[in-house]
């Protein structure tokens, strides 16, 4: 068994590598909702003995595809004058008035999102969200404008946002270990799967 030196810091990359919401998180472990929210806001923080024993079971029982994924999340963070940090692209594909949307697996839940992918160190940002859409669910699609980018108030991790039109390609769930469903669904109804108050704000302004 790998024995896991648990912080904030690494708590959270075991969360984001789960993709669950604080609330999830907080719920799986036994713990407030306030102490992960304070393991974001301070990722020196070390877990009392107890909750540190539930991140080690909360770990153990992890499927491979999220222990690759926390193993990445959790390598020491760059210096200032290393590599960047961790960030994700993500793709706000719109094909006339409807928008696509990927149905993320957890453990035993599942949550909608946008395409996104991993940014490895040196990589354009762009480049990715629009392979790792076409990866994902099929679709081809053409970058049309940044949106921004912001610290993900769920995962901590930089998230860079693109506006992206549809090109070709049928919609279709390619990854089935990571996602449950693909779907276009129309931008009246996004905030029926994805809650309004957990979307960057200028996604709802250019989806407006």
């Amino acid at each position: 068994m790998d024995v896991i030196s648990w912080t904030g810091r690494t708590a959270c990359a075991l969360q984001a590598a789960m993709r669950a919401t604080n609330e999830d998180f907080a719920t799986r472990l036994g713990v407030a909702v306030r102490t992960v929210a304070g393991w974001h806001q301070r990722p020196d923080t070390v877990p009392r003995a107890e909750i540190q024993e539930a991140l080690d079971t909360v770990y153990e029982r992890a499927p491979a595809s999220v222990l690759r994924r926390f193993n990445l999340l959790a390598r020491p963070a760059p210096s200032p004058a290393g590599a960047q940090a961790l960030r994700v692209a993500i793709a706000i594909v719109t094909r006339g008035d409807d928008v696509l949307l990927v149905c993320r697996r957890g453990d035993d839940s599942i949550s909608w999102q946008f395409p996104a992918g991993m940014v490895k160190p040196g990589g354009s940002a762009e480049t990715v969200a629009v392979q790792e859409t076409h990866a994902e669910t099929g679709v081809h699609c053409t970058v049309r404008e940044p949106l921004g980018e912001r610290i993900h108030p769920v995962t901590g991790v930089i998230a860079t946002y693109f506006a992206c039109d549809y090109l070709v390609g049928e919609a279709a769930n390619l990854d089935s270990l990571e996602n449950a469903a693909v779907q276009w669904i129309p931008r009246s109804s996004l905030t029926r799967f994805i809650p309004s108050d957990r979307i960057f704000p200028p996604i709802l302004e250019a989806l407006a």
